[in-house]
Formats: C-alpha cells, structure tokens, sequence
C-alpha cells in the first residue's frame, strides 16, 4: 500500500498545505483531519503520516505527489513526519523540499507542536490594545504614575540631600539597597531595568552593582503552591506524574517568574522548570502603556532628541512581551543553538516540548557559576576574561554572521560551567540584524580604521540612520572631529563606551533615526564589556572584536566587505602591506581563520568583469615586489660576498651593485621582508595546505589570468633592464686609496 498526499506551498507567506489521502494513521496533532486539506506552518513540520525512516523529495509548488512505501516495509506503530521548508530548484523554480522524519525526530517534532498549541492564546504586544485597556481607565493610569514619580522623586530628593552635606560617599550602600528595594516594589518593568544598570561599572559605583546585581535571579518569590497550579493547569497532567521529584521552593526568582529544580519521571533528567508569574501581563502593560505615552510627548516636543523614541519603546515591549510565552523562548533556544552551539566552547540547553507550554518552560539543568562571581569562576580553575572574550565571540557571530542575537546578556543568564564552557539562558528577549546591516557595520569599523569619514557617513544610508534623501556632506566634519581624537588611541585603547558616547553626540546633531535593532546591539555589546570590566578594569571590547572583523575581512565573499578589503589594502595607487601584514595577525588570533580563504574574494574580483581598475594596481604592486625579491637577493648576495669577490663586481661601491641610494635600497629591503613576513603568516597556519595555490594556478591559466601574467612579466622585464642599464651606464667610483 501507498501513502499518497497533495502538498501546496504560498510562495507568498512561507504557509503548506497537504491533504491525506489515505494511511493507517493521521498526525496527532490533527487527528480528526484526514482525507481533508488543512493547512498549516512551516515551523510545526506536522503535515503527513508515513513509514519511519528518511526519504528527501523535491516538488514544484502547488505540485501533486506520492512517497512510496518501500518493498517489505510496513507501516509502523509510530507515525513519522514530513519537515517541509520552501526552496528554489535548479531552474530557480519555487518548490517545497520534504524530509520524512522518524523515531525520535518525529516524536520531538510533535511534542514542539503541542506546546505550540497548549501556547496558542499567548499575549502579544499590541500598542492600541494597551490604548484602549488603560486609556478608559484614567484613575488607574494616574495612580501608577504617582507611585512611581513618588518612589524615585524621594530616592533623587535622598541623593541631593546627600550631595549637600557631603555624605554622598558614606550612604551609598544604603542608597543602593533603597534603590534595588524600590525597583523591586515597582515590579518587572523596572527590575529589568535596573538588570541593566547592574552590569555597567562605568555608570554605577560597585555598591550599586553588587546590590542591583541581586536583582537577576534574587527577587521575591511568589506563593508555591501557586507555581505548581500553575504547572499542573498548563500541562494538564498531575504534577507527581511528571517530576519525581521537585524541589520545594524555587532555585532562583527573576523578573518575569520563578525557577524550580525538579527530576522527570520518565528518564530521571535532571531539569529546571520555569513558571511564570501570575499578574505579569497586567503589570507591565500599565507601565509601557505609560512610557509610551512619554516617548509620544518627547517625540512631539524635545527637539533635540531626533531618534523615534516610541519606535525603541515598541522594539522593547515586543520583546519583552515575547518574554512571557515561554514556547517562543523554547523555539528561541532551539534556533540558537542550531546556529551557535557548533563551538565546543558554548552550551545551549535542551528543550523538554513535552513538560512546555505558555506559561511552564522545561529545559536542561545546567551546572555553573555566574560571570560576574570572579572567586568562584577562579576557584574551578577559569579565567572570567577568556569566558568573556569566548561571549563577545558568539556575540559578533550573532550580530555579524546570521543576525539572530541574545539581547539580554546579564550575569544571571550566562554560566560558566566546570568544563569551562560559557553556557547561555533565558532566550526570551532575541532580536535580529537585518542583512544589509550586517555587512554596513564591519564596513563603518574598516572605514574608521581608514579615517575615511565620508564612507563612514554613506554607511549610515545602508544602516537605515538616514533616509536616502539626506545629504551627508555636513556630518563629515563633525565625524571627523570626533574620531580623529578617538582613534588617536591604538585599537587596544579603545573603550567601546567611549566611541558609542562619541558617536550619540554626532547622532544627536543631526536627522538620525536609530533603528531598534541597533539599540538592542549597544545592549548587548555594552552588557559584555560591563562584565568584563568586573574582572578587568582595562579589558576593552574592541581589542577583543578586531580579530574577528580581520578574518571577516580576509575571508568573506560579501561583495560590501570584499569592496572594503580593497579600500583598506589600496590608497593613492599603492598596496599598504602593512594594513594587510596587521589584519592577517589579528584575524589568526580568531580560532576560525582559514588560511585558504584569505583573500579569495579580492581574487576572484582581481580575474572578474569588474576588476580592470585593481588589476592594473594590482599589476603595479606585482612589479613593484618582485623587482624587490630580485633585487634585495642580489643585494644579500653582494653582503654576503667575501670582500675580493665584491670588487670584483660592476661598478661596486659602497652602495653595492644596484644603482640606487640608500634609502631607496632600504626602503626596497623592507618591502621585500615584509612580504615574506606575510607568506610566513599564511603558511604557518594549521589550516594551510600548498593545494590552495592550484585554484590560483588554474584561474592564471585562464584568458583573463594569462593576460594578467603576461603584463606583470613585461612589467617586470622592463624595470629590470631599466636597472641593468643605469648600473651599465653608471660612472664608477675611484677608491679613496688610489687617489
């Protein structure tokens, strides 16, 4: 017997339906839907009932088709599912590819979307529902406001009493436990907040980080037996039937809910158990109601703030509401550690679907030390910078590589565990960088490098600062302003705060529009150096980046950064060896430097259509060195000479051989050596292999490459005769002795 199936993809919204048209059993996930066409998304992957095992099809949109039950198998007890994801066939036609899932695969698959379901009336943020909720209850919104200017108008009135008198230095402990007690009777909206005042040394004293720091994962709890209602309501299941054990007050409480540790019942794994807070949605949707009213007044009546201030308010909210479904964090988590878990250095825990819904969040247990614990991280034997820089890593990897980012890196939800990895939580507030912005971004940092400001400034066009129509000419000046003064320090000086304050000032003189993403970003970056300055008051994020924007650079076929590898190289006509001898140290200190893919982009535009204009500077460089090698071999061969052997040479003299002055022997001498300094950059890289000089082989036999060659050879012929007659034609010298 066949199991047959009609599949139908919307090109237009990602969407598939299928129609069973018979099988032993239909999914359990729409038991009652077989022999009718129901559609479904992508993500559930729950679209059709065949035989366990693996069998790949692709198939034109819309397309009818049949997977085939091999000879002598038999439908099984467990019913497997088809993975469907939109891609283009070789004619760029739009099809849908199909994976059939079995075993364990397909069991996860279905228990993710039950948790899907079971989360199906998770609140989302909708800024007219909040209008409308909280606008016809004025009394409600003007008693959260005065409790609210009361509780830090009393605070700042405590602070400039303390200013007066001189006893600011004396009561900061006590006002920083003032502080955190305020935040935490104001509820989750400004205990997130102070989470994020609690990892900036640079904005805080200490008093105020180490009591503000209580407030990631040290907050009041809620009632138990609340929480495991809660749980059992969720899942629909008693709770004895899940956990063997759990234990009986929670681990730890942060702003949004409460963690348990507990024991499943089926296979004895240990995991934590996150439950909401009851009330949560209510209480944070009073208080962005409130602020958003804020932003619409700065944005109607402060001038100088140019940034749409409700549009950040909104990004905020809508991750923080996504926050509460605790399914979307599971999905988060899953997704984040497809793409960064990869590294051996990085552990993201599993998802239990099964024990998840909206409101109950199950995953891997997780045995670690928070970072900004410095003792109890070096007590194990770790070092807090090396698990920072291993997070700035992942960071720029998030940000710069596929654009899906942790946006609330605080100590509570980074680990260091006993073997020394950095382990990740809390995936409830993600955000992404557009593509585009992505490339921008390391261009904006090669640009600064190069101090070239009006790039800088077009940068912002690709970043979506600036609407296409604004004329960048008068912000170059104050970039360079700032900037020149800035990178004044070596990059190992620079502070990351330092260049993102800078910057705010430009931003603030001008029509910037800063997107949301971007402030989601400094959020991150600025989190990460605030972590490490816990451990290294010097530690700057940009020294620790630099490697990773070289390798980018080096490696990376973009066509926005393979333009700005060659802007970097090349200025006035001539190849900065020394710009590429730096950015090949720094990107060998990233522990994914490939030696064999450093520089293929520039070759590949070097033999390309396009590439007339960097061939002929290329050609010119060609020249250039390997007149340098010959030469500055002759030149070893005329020092290394015995004496009687070197008179013996035309026209010698002091200079030797070569018709040249010594500072032009010098300066060739230094070429050459660099060069070479480059070539042993490449080859003592544990990535290099002598068969990635036969792509280049194979591209030079080509007409565009024997074209190249052939003009580099008469190019090189030529100086070289050039020499031979000037050191013919040159006068020689009479010794001093035979005067």
């Amino acid at each position: 017997m066949n199991t047959a199936a009609e599949v139908g993809q919307s090109v237009t919204n990602g969407s598939f339906w299928f129609t069973h048209v018979h099988g032993s059993r239909a999914s359990n996930l729409y038991p009652n839907k077989t022999q009718k066409k129901v559609k479904i998304s992508a993500m559930a992957a729950m679209n059709l009932v065949v035989s366990p095992g693996v069998h790949y099809s692709c198939l034109k949109a819309g397309n009818r088709f049949s997977i085939s039950k091999p000879k002598g198998y038999k439908l099984g007890p467990r019913a497997a599912l088809v993975e469907a994801g939109p891609r283009v066939d070789g004619n760029g036609t739009p099809a849908v590819a199909l994976q059939v899932l079995g075993g364990d695969r397909a069991a996860e698959l279905q228990a993710e979307a039950k948790a899907m379901a079971r989360a199906a009336n998770a609140s989302v943020y909708s800024p007219e529902l909040l209008a409308n909720k909280y606008g016809s209850r004025p009394v409600q919104a003007v008693k959260r406001t005065l409790e609210i200017l009361v509780a830090l108008g009393s605070f700042g009135t405590k602070l400039l009493f303390d200013q007066r008198n001189g006893t600011l230095d004396r009561n900061k402990r006590e006002r920083a436990i003032e502080l955190r007690s305020i935040f935490t009777r104001l509820g989750p909206t400004f205990v997130k907040l102070g989470q994020g005042l609690s990892t900036r040394p640079d904005l805080c004293p200490p008093e105020y980080l180490e009591e503000l720091a209580e407030l990631q994962d040290a907050l009041p709890t809620f009632p138990d037996a609340d929480a495991f209602s809660c749980i059992e309501r969720e899942l629909g299941m008693p709770i004895e039937s899940i956990f063997s054990s759990i234990s009986a007050s929670p681990i730890a409480a942060a702003s949004l809910g409460q963690v348990y540790k507990a024991q499943l019942k089926y296979s004895g794994q240990t995991v934590a158990v996150k439950v909401q807070r009851p009330g949560i949605e209510e209480a944070i949707g009073l208080d962005f109601y409130l602020i958003r009213g804020l932003g619409l007044f700065i944005n109607k009546y402060v001038d100088i703030i140019t940034t749409d201030v409700v549009a950040l308010i909104d990004e905020f909210s809508r991750r923080v509401y996504q926050e509460l479904n605790y399914v979307q964090e599971g999905q988060n988590a899953k997704k984040f550690k497809t793409l960064y878990a990869d590294k051996e250095d990085i552990l993201v825990p599993d998802i239990y679907w099964k024990y998840t819904s909206g409101k109950v969040l199950t995953m891997e247990w997780v045995n670690g030390v928070k970072l900004n614990q410095q003792a109890a991280i070096e007590s194990q034997g770790l070092k807090v910078i090396d698990l920072v820089t291993t997070g700035i890593q992942c960071s720029l990897r998030q940000l710069l590589e596929h654009g899906y980012f942790h946006a609330d890196p605080h100590p509570g939800n980074l680990l260091a565990t006993p073997e020394g990895k950095l382990a990740f939580l809390d995936f409830g507030m993600m955000s992404e960088t557009p593509e585009d912005a992505r490339s921008a971004i390391i261009g904006h940092v090669v640009h600064m490098v190069n101090r070239d400001y009006d790039a800088m400034a077009r940068d912002y066009y690709a970043l979506d600062f600036l609407a296409t129509d604004v004329d960048v000419s008068p912000i170059v000046p104050a970039l360079r302003d700032f900037f020149d003064d800035a990178l004044n320090y070596t990059v190992s000086e620079l502070n990351f705060k330092t260049l993102v304050d800078g910057l705010g000032n430009v931003l603030y003189q001008y029509p910037f529009n800063v997107p949301a993403y971007y402030a989601l970003i400094l959020r991150s970056l600025t989190v990460l150096e605030g972590l490490a300055l816990y451990a290294d008051p010097n530690f700057k994020v940009l020294a620790a980046s630099y490697p990773y924007f070289a390798k980018r650079l080096l490696t990376d076929p973009n066509p926005y950064l393979r333009d700005a590898l060659v802007e970097l190289l090349f200025k006035d006509g001539r190849f900065r060896w020394n710009r590429l001898e730096n950015l090949l140290i720094e990107g060998k200190k990233d522990r994914d430097f490939s030696a064999k893919d450093a520089l293929q982009p520039v070759l590949k535009l070097l033999l390309g259509p396009d590439g007339e204009e960097l061939r002929t500077l290329t050609i010119k460089e060609a020249i250039r060195v390997t007149e340098a090698v010959i030469l500055g071999s002759v030149a070893d061969a005329y020092n290394s000479a015995p004496s009687f052997v070197q008179t013996l040479m035309i026209n010698g003299n002091g200079n030797g051989p070569l018709a040249m002055s010594s500072g032009d022997l010098e300066a060739m001498m230094d070429l050459r050596n660099q060069v070479v300094r480059i070539w042993a950059l490449l080859t003592s890289s544990e990535t290099f292999d002598p068969a990635l000089l036969q792509p280049i082989l194979q591209v030079l036999q080509q007409p565009e490459g024997r074209s190249l060659g052939g003009r580099v050879i008469g190019g090189i012929t030529q100086r070289l005769a050039a020499r031979l007659l000037q050191q013919l034609l040159r006068t020689p010298t009479v010794p001093a002795s035979s005067l």
